[in-house]
């Protein structure tokens, strides 16, 4: 396999369309592209697509002449974009799953890619996306991870080997995302408690007393994240709690988390997101009861 394969995305969100144009920058060829909202010709990945990018049918479909197929799915839908896609795997294909989910369900996707004579390859993205794009560091697992290593460093990727076997690269992604999420969970819920009680700069200044840093920045751009992708950070933090429970440990942060993303998400729409910290607890507040 050269190092400018032919490549199909299985999602077509954000992380999908930023690496598929930086992978036909660095001069692979799409051959498809499928996601589930292309039944909807309103849906954000439906109008984004078109040349070079043509929406195929079915995942099956859209990886037929593929070399290289990336997986950039919501966590939920992790397993079932494996099992779709591995219908239509050419022999010797390589599959990155680069989605959000448990040890256990990447063992399963792994089988699902693996039976069907593909190589399956687990990818751990350990940084959001936009900032550094196919650049951003992944930690990879997997008997194939070595071989996909050779083709996608040319390519752009910022990746190492970090196991020979599955799960243990997601295992540091989930375990990280209990804190990262976690995080963001307690900053909306802290802040929009203070700003209700009229404390919120006190609250912020103490926390910089406590550790010295930008908390109003780091504030914002959490809980402007939280607003921009909870549903789908809800869903990665299922995904923690299920890592969490695998281990033997109750995942009782991991599950609240889950639930103040979903909320969140709910509370989302119509809040502008490029406004300050005090614009948008105050959009958040006007929505809640009181």
């Amino acid at each position: 396999m050269n190092n400018t394969p032919r490549f199909a995305l299985i999602g077509f969100g954000e992380v999908g369309q930023i690496l598929g144009a930086d992978l036909v920058k660095a001069g692979a060829e799409p051959v498809g592209v499928y996601d589930l909202t292309f039944a909807d010709p309103a849906s954000a990945p439906s109008r984004a697509a078109g040349p070079p990018f043509m929406p195929a049918a079915s995942a099956a479909e859209a990886v037929r002449t593929a070399q290289l197929v990336i997986s950039a799915v919501t966590a939920a839908n992790s397993l079932d974009a494996a099992r779709a896609a591995a219908e239509g795997l050419a022999p010797g294909a390589f599959f990155l799953d680069l989605n959000s989910a448990s040890p256990g369900v990447k063992q399963q996707s792994a089988d699902a890619i693996n039976t069907a004579g593909g190589r399956y390859v687990e990818a751990a993205v350990m940084t959001s996306v936009p900032p550094k794009r196919i650049a951003s560091p992944m930690l990879l697992g997997g008997p194939h991870a070595d071989a996909f290593l050779e083709l996608a460093t040319p390519l752009g990727f910022s990746a190492k080997v970090y196991s020979q076997d599955y799960g243990r690269a997601s295992a540091v992604k989930m375990c990280r995302s209990v804190m990262i999420k976690g995080l963001e969970a307690l900053f909306t819920e802290s802040l929009l408690t203070a700003r209700r009680l009229g404390v919120e700069d006190d609250v912020l200044a103490s926390l910089k007393d406590t550790i010295p840093t930008d908390w109003e920045r780091l504030a914002g751009y959490m809980l402007m994240r939280t607003l921009q992708h909870g549903r789908r950070r809800a869903e990665e933090m299922r995904e923690a709690a299920r890592t969490v429970a695998e281990a033997g440990v109750q995942p009782l942060m991991a599950s609240a988390t889950a639930k103040r993303q979903d909320i969140a998400a709910s509370l989302s729409p119509g809040v502008d997101l490029g406004a300050g910290l005090d614009d948008m607890l105050d959009a958040l507040l006007a929505k809640l009861p009181r």
